[in-house]
């Protein structure tokens, strides 16, 4: 009887993992799209689509490329995002080098990604950022991502080669 119990603890552990196995595919898929809807949404100054992407919570976080540049909480991140929806006429933004994880219950996961921004502002003149590295913090609240916490930076030896260009 001690052997049966154990073979169907040990059968049940092998069919949950399966089934994490199984949806793991699906939850970076949506993972994939939560990102990919980031840079749609600042290609085309979306607010409605950036509000669908970060948690509506007050505790979320974004850590800028500024040494001072910590906004807290979904009313100061919406605002910051319009006003700099406010600087650039056009942009284009480009991810690589993108690695998604995902904890063993499918609720939280991280990110890294290498991102290319070019935009023409207002006044016409163009600017790009190259090799702006962008993590972050996910969770999966009511069966929806939402990105909760982030930190882009711009790496010193990429601001010497002059690939940082203002």
């Amino acid at each position: 009887m001690k052997k049966i119990y154990i073979l169907f603890i040990v059968t049940a552990a092998f069919i949950a993992g399966c089934q994490e196995q199984c949806n793991r595919g699906e939850e970076i898929s949506n993972i994939q799209l939560v990102l990919e809807k980031h840079i749609i949404a600042n290609e085309t100054k979306n607010i409605d689509l950036i509000k669908d992407i970060w948690a509506p919570k007050e505790d979320i976080v974004i850590y800028g490329t500024n040494s001072d540049e910590k906004l807290q909480g979904w009313t100061q991140i919406k605002n910051t995002f319009l006003k700099q929806f406010e600087m650039f006429d056009e942009a284009y933004l480009s991810a690589t080098n993108q690695k998604i994880n995902l904890d063993c219950d499918g609720n939280t996961a991280w990110f890294s990604q290498i991102m290319n921004y070019n935009y023409t502002t207002t006044e016409g003149v163009a600017k790009r950022f190259e090799g702006v590295r962008f993590t972050g913090v996910l969770e999966k609240i009511e069966d929806k991502w939402y990105i909760v916490q982030s930190h882009m930076s711009i790496p010193y030896n990429s601001m010497e080669k002059e690939k940082y260009v203002d």
